[in-house]
């Protein structure tokens, strides 16, 4: 009897966790759609003939449309565009621990390499000049 108990309360807990992390990866997917219908926003203001920087342009704000400046809207958009990944680098932080957690909670050997994290533009440019000496 105590040991279908504790059984029940482990698969729990893994369910929980594994519910977690895929839960995280919706989010992410749903943000990074988010970013990716801003980013073809601003590309569109981008190829748009725009004569003067006062024309103005409507935006859908829930069910409604606003005409806002040129400016302001690619502004408004970039700024999004800043907080979305700024969500999605902090999602992905957190789910490499759950992962990591849910491993641990399974009894498996913590992934290799799935720590790693891409270099920096600094560090990148920095790699670049030292190769093409």
């Amino acid at each position: 009897m105590m040991d279908s108990q504790r059984m029940i309360e482990y698969l729990m807990e893994v369910e929980i966790a594994a519910e977690d992390i895929l839960a995280d990866k919706q989010q992410i997917i749903d943000l990074d759609a988010r970013r990716n219908r801003n980013r073809e926003a601003l590309n569109a203001l981008r190829s748009t003939d725009m004569t003067s920087q006062k024309d103005k342009v409507k935006v859908c704000f829930g069910n409604m449309f606003i005409k806002f400046s040129t400016e302001n809207t690619k502004a408004m958009i970039q700024k999004d565009q800043e907080q979305l990944d700024r969500e999605i680098n902090d999602l992905r932080k957190r789910l490499k621990a759950k992962v990591s957690s849910l491993n641990d909670l399974q009894g498996k050997s913590e992934l290799q390499g799935y720590n790693l994290s891409p270099l920096s533009s600094e560090e990148l440019n920095a790699i670049n000049s030292i190769l093409k000496r």
